[in-house]
């Protein structure tokens, strides 16, 4: 019976040998992921060459995508490596903190305070952790906190429904569309796309490296 749905592995460095990516191949992978968050040009265009000699010897097509890093919105680092944070406590983001602690933590993104307003759910570490926007007060944002844990430092951070205004594509995202052309992918994954224009540009940059890949726009956590 044929198979509708479509296996995607993501490559790294304990499944990019031979002979590893000959038995995933034979597994029945169908695409694999290149996450360009992670290594160099030089890493992924070996992979590459790799997967498509284990798909020769296998005989079997295998698509190659490359998933763009994208915006990385950041927490700042704490005096004691990491804080556990509880229901309804407060805490603060603050632009302008260089070290934090149990009440606070510094910010990557310097404009975080304009973007949020009172509110707005902010998810830390991949939305493990949830905070309400109680108030914006200069470089601050003062929180409550909804669902607490373990917090440590540079950990990720979002508005829930998405809308910051960092840029979809950063300068590293153009630099790892011409590597993408060159290795000769067959998609390109977007990370946070906030617009049919980010898209429209990651089209564009392609087009312009020599690239005919499909493009992905990747819904994350919200």
């Amino acid at each position: 019976m044929p198979r509708h749905t479509k296996i995607v592995a993501t490559l790294g460095p304990s499944s990019s040998s031979a002979e590893v990516l000959e038995r995933m191949v034979h597994a029945g992978i169908d695409v694999v992921r290149m996450n360009f968050s992670h290594g160099t040009a030089d890493d992924h265009i070996a992979r590459a060459e790799a997967i498509r000699d284990a798909s020769a010897r296998v005989g079997r097509p295998v698509g190659i995508l490359a998933d763009l890093q994208g915006p990385k919105i950041r927490i700042g680092k704490f005096e004691e490596q990491r804080v556990t944070l509880a229901r309804d406590d407060e805490f603060i983001l603050d632009a302008t903190c260089t070290s934090g602690n149990r009440q606070r933590v510094g910010l990557d993104y310097r404009d975080l305070p304009r973007d949020v307003k009172t509110g707005d759910v902010l998810l830390l570490d991949d939305g493990r952790l949830k905070l309400r926007v109680e108030r914006v007060f200069g470089s601050e944002i003062r929180t409550r906190v909804l669902v607490g844990g373990e917090l440590s430092n540079n950990k990720g951070i979002n508005r829930q429904g998405g809308g910051l205004t960092a840029p979809a594509l950063t300068a590293k995202d153009m630099d790892d569309i011409k590597t993408a052309a060159r290795i000769g992918v067959d998609f390109v994954a977007v990370s946070f796309p906030k617009s049919a224009a980010d898209m429209y540009m990651a089209r564009q940059l392609m087009r312009a490296a020599g690239s005919t890949a499909l493009l992905i726009a990747k819904i994350e956590r919200t």
